[in-house]
């Protein structure tokens, strides 16, 4: 059974409107979300013991989302990740975007879907996010109408984004929560172990853009017997995509869904384990 209640969060300057906190609860877990940018402020969940912690990083008010920060919680769109100097080619015509992380455009620029108001609709168990982002926004083509829906299943959080544009334009939705499994207020995170099922990675040059050629894993990373299961730390910095392959040899972003593809992380200390799994492609930041 979940339960979902609906509160004001906070009002936006210059009466621009009003931010609600949805709040997701099951017998396993309690999201809570939050219209700005569908951000999720806070992840609480049961370890062994029973204990339960919150396991984002987050502001209680709705100040600190407004100020300068790391995109905490924030659905990313109209791409997430970097766009090399800010420019693309589509259907033989060149497009310049903002470069709000010079030299490179970032997470849909310098106003992208973390900083915008979304309309929210209340389900059975979840909340359903929805916007318009119209053409040209942010230097992007065609109008782009945007839903992104969160629900609770049993001890999971299921993210589902939905897009449908009026043009041919790159779309890249992730959500870009921030994760601490040995609970809010730890020291770090250097304790935590990540396994990723990959055939490969790509690497990345100077501004952290891929460079084109695919590598069989990463040098800092330390290959497992079974089918690329690779492990690190965190105390390692893991900015780059990791390739996995279908059954039909077609390569996909490792955060997709190709059957076996997941990804976990574990703090040594503590009783958190997460589990990741996408089912399309796409990145994972």
């Amino acid at each position: 059974m979940v339960s979902v209640t609906r509160a004001a969060f906070g009002d936006l300057p210059s009466g621009a409107g009003t931010v609600e906190k949805f709040q997701l609860q099951s017998d396993l877990l309690r999201v809570d979300i939050i219209s700005w940018g569908c951000t999720i402020t806070a992840l609480e969940v049961k370890d062994r013991q029973g204990r339960a912690s919150d396991v984002v990083l987050g502001f209680e008010e709705l100040e600190g989302y407004l100020q300068k920060q790391p995109y905490f919680g924030a659905v990313i769109g109209r791409v997430a990740n970097r766009i090399a100097k800010g420019t693309f080619s589509l259907d033989g015509k060149e497009y310049k975007l903002p470069l709000n992380r010079p030299p490179n455009s970032l997470h849909g620029g310098v106003r992208g879907f973390d900083k915008v108001l979304w309309t929210p609709q209340v389900l059975s168990n979840g909340v359903q996010f929805s916007r318009v982002s119209p053409d040209g926004e942010e230097g992007y083509p065609g109008e782009l109408k945007v839903w992104v829906t969160y629900t609770l299943d049993g001890g999971e959080l299921v993210v589902n984004y939905r897009a449908q544009a009026s043009q041919t334009t790159p779309v890249n939705l992730t959500n870009h929560s921030y994760f601490n499994l040995a609970g809010q207020g730890s020291s770090n995170i250097y304790d935590h172990e990540v396994t990723i099922e990959a055939d490969a990675f790509l690497p990345v040059d100077e501004d952290l853009i891929p460079t084109g050629r695919l590598e069989p894993h990463p040098k800092r990373l330390l290959p497992q017997p079974a089918h690329c299961h690779c492990k690190t730390t965190l105390a390692l910095i893991l900015d780059y995509s990791v390739i996995c392959t279908d059954e039909t040899s077609q390569l996909f972003d490792v955060f997709s869904s190709c059957h076996a593809v997941s990804v976990s992380a574990t703090p040594m200390v503590a009783g958190h384990t997460l589990d990741v799994a996408m089912t399309s492609h796409g990145n994972l930041l």
